[in-house]
């Protein structure tokens, strides 16, 4: 099943496009419209970001929002550079798959072709409806920041650890959960971790280091952010539990932009309504390296990591993370008998999308299964977005530096217990 996703508009790219010359008189016979045959796939793919007041910098939602933009749409669609997907989808099904099929690519040219006719308002399918800023819908819980993170006008911000309280008095199971930032203009990215209950109120303090005197919750998650990443519902019958007392500590990643900012962001969750006895634990965690030196000039530098499975469970989901050297990402499943599988496959990787990739079948992983991840990096001069081709580059928070990190998602059998 295909979900809505981020079509988000890449807004510089966009607005060099020019948009005229686009007509708008009424169609010729056999053009597409956009009632009848652009808004379907504008709302099934592009409005979930595309809509007022959210991820992107212009709504496609009605044709008067839409029609502006109808040369630049054609141009980003048929250069696949929207919908945002990096993934080989001929590797594996996926269940957010938010490419466009050629036949949906070739209606929306053959309308703007045709003049970007309106069509009969008749024809116009119901307009998704979205809860204000939420797009997992209405959260039944909201975690908040205790205390506003003052942003400054310059210079570099070291990494700053923030404590958000749940105040939870029961465990609970999450469906969805998301984080929604106070100012997304500044936030690079956030890293949660889900702390046990220390008995201790949290005060808001920033810190810069982790709490080494608390304990994670092993196998918990609440959700982290990268550049338009959105929020993460999971299947029905999967949740992943928040115990009682549980505290969010926020590894929070800012990044200045020449004016002073204030930021209080927030993650809102679903609880599941399933019985607990019924759901099956979502867990997950990273394939990582962090020793390497990639070359000044070295255009295809390779970095390899793997991780053995302690138990049996089921492979969900992946997000690789790289900065802007990332060129290209690979995980595959190894099992014991010398068999292999590869789960998946972004060819051309982009900083600016990391996704989370959402396996159709999740894949099994019998404990000693090996998830192995290639990462590969693009320092030289070809390469647009680096820095400084001549530098040698380890890793490191910021965007001139890199990471290795294959983020993966698992699910579990049936919870015991409520467990």
């Amino acid at each position: 099943m295909r979900v809505s996703t981020t079509l988000i508009g890449a807004c510089a790219a966009l607005l060099v496009v020019s948009v005229a010359g686009v007509a708008s008189a009424g169609a010729a016979e056999g053009t597409p419209t956009f009632a009848k045959d652009v808004a379907p796939i504008l709302y099934e793919n592009c409005v979930s970001c595309h809509r007022p007041n959210h991820l992107a910098p212009m709504s496609l939602i009605t044709y008067a929002d839409a029609r502006p933009w109808a040369r630049a749409v054609k141009t980003k669609v048929l250069a696949r550079e929207m919908p945002p997907w990096g993934a080989d989808s001929s590797v594996r099904a996926y269940k957010n798959d938010a490419s466009l099929t050629q036949t949906e690519i070739d209606t929306i040219a053959a309308w703007v072709d045709g003049g970007a006719p309106e069509g009969n308002g008749v024809d116009l399918p119901e307009v998704p409806q979205f809860a204000e800023g939420w797009s997992i819908g209405e959260p039944d819980l909201v975690f908040t920041m205790v205390k506003p993170f003052e942003v400054p006008a310059d210079g570099t911000v070291p990494y700053s650890y923030i404590t958000v309280p749940t105040n939870l008095e029961q465990d609970i199971w999450i469906s969805a959960h998301e984080f929604r930032p106070g100012d997304r203009r500044v936030i690079h990215h956030v890293i949660p971790t889900v702390l046990a209950d220390d008995g201790k109120p949290v005060t808001g303090e920033v810190k810069l280091r982790r709490d080494s005197t608390r304990t994670a919750v092993e196998g918990a998650n609440i959700g982290g952010y990268v550049p338009n990443r959105l929020g993460r519902v999971y299947a029905d019958g999967v949740a992943t539990r928040l115990p009682a007392g549980a505290d969010i500590e926020a590894q929070m990643h800012y990044t200045t932009i020449g004016e002073p900012v204030t930021d209080q962001s927030s993650w809102g969750v679903k609880v599941a309504r399933e019985p607990d006895s019924t759901l099956r634990r979502a867990g997950g965690g990273a394939v990582a390296k962090l020793r390497f030196a990639i070359e000044p000039g070295n255009p295809d530098y390779a970095i390899i990591s793997s991780r053995k499975m302690s138990k049996d469970t089921y492979l969900s989901n992946m997000m690789p993370h790289m900065h802007v050297r990332g060129k290209s990402a690979k995980y595959t499943v190894k099992y014991e008998d010398g068999t292999e599988v590869v789960a998946l496959s972004v060819p051309n990787y982009d900083f600016n999308w990391q996704l989370s990739y959402v396996l159709e079948e999740p894949i099994f992983m019998p404990k000693g299964t090996v998830l192995e991840a290639e990462f590969h990096y693009d320092n030289s001069g070809a390469n647009r977005h680096n820095p400084d081709p001549t530098a040698e580059v380890h890793w490191g928070d910021q965007t001139w530096e890199e990471m290795m990190l294959g983020y993966y998602g698992t699910v579990d059998g049936p919870v015991e217990g409520g467990q």
